[in-house]
């Protein structure tokens, strides 16, 4: 990736928890064996961009408890750099549980979260002489929605890196369970999204933050906002993209033969989009290699489980 040594192609920060997955469906109530696994957009897309050959710096707070040496572990195991991984001695790690869907509809999840570590994080934890290493960075609408003094730092460190002319891309991933109502959600992620370069939301998503219907008006809205350039993910009918530019389109989604957990296929889209653009493809192909990352997501149980390396792109001839 032309990376020098002490240099990072991508920073990321955020909550990752423990993810305990139902290894039968039902009700989570009635479920009796789960499997343990990792949940946290941010740390997806950050495996994600790791196991394609980026180097990744993540930024987080785990509890000193076994989910939190869990977490830390495996995403340092991914090839993620954790240096900036601070365990606390007092607060705990989140967790969640996530039933299993057998007809491709979304999954029943129960948050473990309020007052964890992570929610701690903070401006201070931005050191800028580490994250100024990095020439992109990724955020999410997720962890600003923890507290308000992360909120603070996801704000701090959009502008810190795009100030410092680094590229910052954001994904809304709307979490209303985690506000205290729509009209915060939505005015905190529009103003953050202010300050990012590229803006990734869903068309539910667009359709809620903005007040716009069509793709095309959605991420004109943000592009006349400052972005310079709007992506709105459509599902099996792929996604739309529009550029300051002017330069726009649509490439068609892949086929998925059977949907078997839809958790992590945005994440899984967003290190599409962004390592073809650290890559220096151009939008269509960025598409064409989130729309395929995203499908394989769709197709295994887990957030990051479907993500590929490298290798596997050129197996499929993905560009």
């Amino acid at each position: 990736m032309n990376t020098s040594p002490d240099q990072l192609d991508v920073l990321s920060l955020g909550e990752t928890m423990a993810l305990l997955v139902a290894q039968e469906p039902g009700l989570l109530a009635q479920v009796q064996t789960f499997s343990k696994r990792l949940a946290g957009a941010d740390s997806n897309v950050a495996i994600g961009l790791a196991r394609l050959g980026f180097k990744v710096g993540w930024i987080s707070r785990v509890g000193a408890d076994s989910f939190g040496s869990y977490v830390r572990q495996t995403i340092e195991a991914e090839g993620v750099d954790t240096s900036q991984v601070e365990v606390d001695p007092n607060r705990s790690t989140g967790f969640m549980l996530k039933s299993r869907s057998v007809d491709g509809s979304d999954p029943a999840i129960e948050y473990y979260r309020r007052g964890s570590a992570a929610s701690q994080l903070g401006v201070a934890h931005l050191k800028p002489d580490y994250a100024l290493k990095a020439r992109h960075l990724h955020t999410t609408g997720i962890t600003p929605a923890l507290s308000p003094a992360a909120r603070e730092l996801v704000a701090h460190a959009m502008q810190t890196l795009r100030g410092a002319g680094r590229s910052v891309s954001f994904d809304p991933n709307l979490r209303p369970s985690l506000w205290p109502d729509t009209a915060t959600m939505r005015d905190t992620l529009n103003e953050l999204a202010r300050h990012a370069d590229w803006v990734l939301p869903g068309h539910d998503e667009g359709k809620l933050l903005t007040g716009q219907t069509t793709p095309a008006d959605i991420a004109a809205w943000y592009i006349d906002r400052g972005a310079k350039a709007v992506v709105v993910k459509l599902g099996a009918d792929g996604a739309y993209f529009r550029a300051a530019s002017g330069e726009h389109g649509h490439v068609p989604g892949v086929p998925v033969p059977v949907v078997v957990d839809t958790v992590g296929a945005g994440d899984a889209f967003a290190v599409g989009i962004i390592s073809a653009q650290l890559e220096g493809l151009t939008w269509p192909q960025a598409l064409r290699r989130a729309n395929w990352i995203a499908s394989r997501a769709l197709q295994v149980i887990g957030d990051m489980e479907g993500l590929p390396t490298r290798s596997e792109l050129a197996e499929h001839n993905i560009v």
